[in-house]
């Protein structure tokens, strides 16, 4: 098939409140992720040192802050971070709901 059509939204949302769509695309290198953020929402630190993957933040709305190897990002809806394998990241929502696209690819 060329090509997959999925609506975020029908999709099981998995920690709390992620949307992973690598499974319903049938991408296999490449893996996107929506993420609806309440406001005050943070998530874990992490890097993706070990699957040797970049990532790149997308801020469809809202606004949250992005903390990269310790240094805060503030992010604005339409705003874009990529965001190396071995960096540890974390985001902090803001005081409105936001929602993020995330890609990650090796």
């Amino acid at each position: 098939m060329s090509h997959t059509l999925v609506n975020y939204e029908d999709v099981e949302p998995r920690a709390e409140s992620m949307h992973f769509l690598r499974d319903a695309l049938g991408t296999e290198q490449l893996g996107v992720t929506v993420l609806d953020c309440d406001p005050g929402w943070s998530g874990m630190e992490h890097d993706h040192a070990d699957e040797d993957h970049e990532e790149v933040y997308y801020l469809a709305e809202g606004t949250a802050t992005v903390t990269v190897d310790g240094e805060a990002v503030e992010m604005d809806a339409g705003d874009a971070l990529r965001v190396s394998p071995d960096a540890t990241r974390s985001i902090q929502n803001g005081d409105t709901e936001s929602t993020f696209v995330l890609v990650g690819a090796p």
